[in-house]
């Protein structure tokens, strides 16, 4: 994953959005991660027949190309469908700034490379003002440096340092831990000896 996430905002405010409105768990019946962008937000995005709700912000231009979003509070609370993260980032999202995020949504973002830059609550309406301007221009998340950039305004955020590390070195825990396969494998051999040893005796 590259250093910095940049694309257009879009604004969407509304507090303690769960996975089951990121992703709604009619979609869940694929067997691969393919094919989830359609379910993501679906009900926001569309209505009863598929059509593409005006109101919603995803579905008016500019920011029907917008690849940041910022969110109410408590965003990703409820289940642990990692579909959720899987699903934004099929849609274009690669960075959602809010004020605090539900801890299994923050974990799954962080193994699947989606930046969850966390503000107060003052930059956050800040910025919620900025993005509902459709002249306002990218943002840029410099997660290297923990700063996000809109125009001339510049807003440090936080980001613990292990998460960081695994979105700059493009890290997951499964990855983490085929790293130590050989010692891992060692270890079973060793304990398999053991136990053998303690049947015998």
């Amino acid at each position: 994953m590259p250093d910095q996430v940049n694309g257009l905002m879009a604004a969407f405010p509304q507090p303690n959005v769960d996975t089951d409105v990121i992703m709604p768990k009619r979609f869940l019946i694929t067997i691969t991660r393919e094919g989830l962008a359609d379910g993501t937000l679906a009900d926001l995005r569309f209505d009863e027949e598929n059509n593409k709700r005006p109101e919603f912000v995803l579905n008016q231009p500019p920011w029907t190309e917008a690849s940041i979003l910022v969110v109410g509070d408590n965003f990703g609370c409820g289940s642990s469908r990692e579909h959720a993260v899987w699903g934004l980032m099929q849609l274009g999202i690669r960075g959602v700034i809010g004020t605090g995020f539900a801890g299994i949504f923050y974990d799954n973002a962080r193994k699947n490379g989606l930046a969850l830059p966390i503000v107060s609550t003052r930059v956050r309406d800040d910025l919620l003002r900025i993005a509902r301007d459709p002249e306002a221009g990218d943002c840029t998340i410099d997660i290297t440096n923990r700063q996000i950039t809109v125009g001339s305004q510049h807003h440090l955020f936080d980001m613990d340092d292990a998460t960081r590390a695994a979105l700059l070195e493009g890290r997951d825990d499964t990855l983490d831990s085929l790293k130590l396969a050989q010692s891992i494998r060692a270890y079973e051999t060793k304990l398999t000896e053991k136990m053998r040893v303690n049947v015998i005796q």
